[in-house]
């Protein structure tokens, strides 16, 4: 038995685990899930409530409108979100049915609620405890390195079963997932001779909910129209369709779009990036439908790949990754295999790894568009002959150690930028 398919089950668990549905920014998401899972094992609406949060919750929570709140910024308005309006069996769907007299109180809320926002210092980047309390119970809810990862719920200090470990789907059946197992020459033959079937729902939906949001930022004034700004800016041609519909599909959701996408890595903008120019690209190569499916495995999995040694949040911008695996996955649609994709790869890593995440907002499609661009580029170099070699800045002798060179400064090296990046933007 090869390597490959003593590992094909976990490479379709990964995939069946990281590409699921959310609703609005991750991170206030996450936030609006905590609060709503409080409320409801508070059992009524409580009189106060107090939430602490990491560093790069702060970040990626500040400046990012909450869907279904009428353009409410900001941690207090997803607090106020998941208490009023929050369904948390719905996880990162927490939010997605709000009605209108919901989302005028959550206005009135605002103004008149009684929330206490803090920061705490924690080893975990993403870390959440929210408390609600009225005149007789107090109960505290913890969720830690993952969106949906509750930790602890207390009810009076005394913990409250069916929650914790079990409780979330998103979260089921992860502690024994692999992510060490993935290598990009695996992803490919994985790709290769994968029964498509396998994994045809969860990728369909990812085109239906990806491509349904580039369409609506093109369509509809959002942010600063970064995709917009592309196609009118440029010549037209499938490239600039690719980034400026990835990048349009950002433009509406940082700012408030009630439209769901198909996360990755847990971040909807990785989503979308991973996946709206690839299908752009097949649709312009005309390629059949399995071979879409087979691409976008390659894609998906590959920036999952790049991205998980650097963990889930961090002050490398999680786009870089998804948009130069973006690339391998348009590569593979020209037929490129293994040497054409690991130099795409290495080439594009090296041109955009010293983008910061400096939080969810508008700009995130500008970055979106630079890192797919790169992504396409490194591809460009290889077909001409070009390439970065071994000892250029970060690249190193074979993909798997540039893609560890990556990783590790993402998740070492940038730890101080981290922390310079949210006293700036809390100053």
């Amino acid at each position: 038995m090869n390597t490959i398919t003593k590992n094909y089950d976990m490479y379709i668990k990964i995939l069946k685990h990281e590409l699921v549905p959310a609703m609005g920014c991750t991170e206030p998401i996450a936030i609006a899930y905590a609060a709503a899972v409080a409320r409801e094992v508070l059992g009524n609406m409580p009189q106060k409530a107090a939430i602490f949060v990491s560093n790069n919750i702060i970040k990626n929570a500040k400046s990012v409108i909450v869907p279904n709140t009428n353009g409410l910024k900001g941690i207090k308005a997803a607090v106020l979100a998941g208490i009023i309006a929050g369904d948390a069996h719905k996880e990162l769907e927490v939010i997605a049915g709000v009605s209108e007299e919901q989302k005028e109180k959550i206005r009135e809320a605002m103004n008149n609620r009684q929330v206490e926002v803090g920061s705490m210092e924690s080893p975990y980047p993403l870390d959440i405890i929210i408390e609600l309390s009225d005149d007789k119970n107090h109960v505290k809810v913890q969720i830690r390195e993952k969106h949906t990862n509750i930790t602890e719920v207390l009810k009076n200090d005394i913990p409250v079963d069916g929650w914790v470990g079990q409780s979330t789907k998103t979260e089921q059946g992860c502690s024994d997932l692999d992510y060490g197992c993935l290598s990009l020459k695996e992803i490919i033959e994985f790709a290769d001779m994968i029964n498509v079937n396998d994994v045809k729902d969860i990728l369909d939906r990812q085109i239906l909910y990806n491509s349904r949001i580039a369409e609506e930022g093109l369509t509809t004034d959002y942010g600063a129209n970064l995709g917009k700004t592309i196609l009118k800016s440029n010549e037209e041609n499938v490239k600039t369709r690719a980034i400026a519909k990835a990048a349009a599909g950002s433009d509406a959701r940082m700012s408030g779009c009630e439209l769901p996408v198909i996360i990755n890595s847990g971040s909807g903008n990785q989503g979308i990036t991973v996946s709206v120019p690839v299908i752009e690209y097949a649709r312009e190569l005309q390629v059949s439908q399995d071979m879409l499916y087979k691409a976008l495995v390659v894609s998906n999995l590959t920036s999952i790949h790049t991205k998980y040694g650097i963990g889930t949040l961090s002050a490398y911008c999680g786009a870089v990754t998804a948009g130069c695996a973006a690339g391998c996955g348009i590569a593979y649609l020209h037929g490129g295999k293994y040497p054409e994709l690991a130099h795409t790869l290495v080439n594009s890593l090296a041109i955009v790894s010293g983008i910061i995440c400096d939080g969810a907002k508008p700009s995130c499609a500008g970055k979106i568009a630079s890192s797919i661009e790169a992504g396409i580029l490194g591809y460009q170099m290889y077909i001409n002959g070009q390439e970065f070699k071994n000892g250029d800045g970060i690249v190193d002798r074979d993909v798997e150690k540039t893609i560890q060179n990556v990783q590790h400064l993402g998740r070492e090296g940038m730890k101080q930028t981290d922390c310079e990046i949210v006293k700036i933007m809390t100053k």
